[in-house]
């Protein structure tokens, strides 16, 4: 396997793990589930860390879409190679950091770190089009 699609697995299973703290954190408040607590779960109160995990949950999940579709373009276009497993590596150690400082909300390094994710995506677009 490609270290392109390596990292692409490595991100999807990071995405697939970042709905515990959540759920942790929806159990360590309103207990475990029962009838009542089937209800939106806006309506039922979290710490403010809970709720940063939930974002940080539906970040991971909205940015891997076009994360995925280049990686895979990459590979089946021929065109990966070792900047884009450079950038697929950088992407996913910065979408963990990113969860990390998203849950302690530290200021302007989630700002930063998002960014930097952002260009690695555009790193592999580059290596797919030039």
């Amino acid at each position: 396997m490609s270290p392109d699609l390596k990292y692409l697995a490595l991100t999807a299973m990071l995405s697939a793990t970042l709905w515990i703290p959540y759920v942790v954190c929806q159990v360590m408040t309103n207990g475990f589930l029962q009838p009542p607590n089937y209800i939106d779960p806006a309506d039922r109160p979290v710490p403010l860390w809970g709720k940063r995990a939930h974002r940080a949950y539906l970040n991971s999940v909205e940015v891997l879409a076009p994360f995925a579709a280049l990686v895979i373009v990459a590979h089946l276009a021929g065109k990966a190679n070792a900047m884009t497993a450079f950038w697929a590596a950088s992407f996913f150690w910065l979408r963990l950091v990113h969860a990390i400082v998203y849950w302690f909300a530290f200021p302007y390094i989630r700002t930063v770190v998002f960014t930097l994710g952002y260009f690695a995506v555009l790193g592999i677009f580059w290596e797919v089009i030039k």
